[in-house]
């Protein structure tokens, strides 16, 4: 007999909203979105602050400082986050975008080409963009 979320299944796609890889295991949802609310919930657990360290250390080198360095950061977690939480889901991750871009439209472009162009002729280029909440 089927649970509740298998019937749901047979009906709609269903896309996780969370940074919890264990979560997103047990349920395993056909697509996901990193959300920067969910993504500080999860680096409150150890297992997660290699990616922040990760996300640090690639900007290390980056000449930026402050609230730059800040969104750099930023943007290296939400990625980082994506990535794995891709070798979880089989379809997409939508990668949510600073809320402040949402009235913003060459601002929202300019910052979707900025994530993506890294990733697009790797084999992780299943990443959408979204509003991400500002800080």
């Amino acid at each position: 007999m089927q649970n509740s979320l298998d019937t749901l299944k047979s009906f709609t796609t269903v896309v996780a909203d969370t940074g919890d890889f264990e979560t997103l295991g047990a349920y395993a949802p056909q697509d996901a979105t990193t959300n920067p609310s969910l993504i500080l919930k999860a680096l409150q657990k150890a297992e997660y602050t290699n990616l922040l360290d990760e996300a640090i250390a690639a900007t290390a080198d980056s000449g930026t400082t402050g609230e730059a360095r800040i969104d750099l950061v930023i943007d290296h977690l939400l990625i980082g986050f994506g990535r794995k939480i891709l070798e979880i889901v089989p379809g997409r991750v939508s990668t949510e975008v600073d809320a402040r871009l949402s009235f913003d439209t060459d601002g929202t472009l300019a910052k979707a080409r900025e994530l993506i162009a890294p990733r697009a002729h790797s084999d992780q280029n299943r990443f959408d963009l979204g509003g991400r909440p500002s800080r």
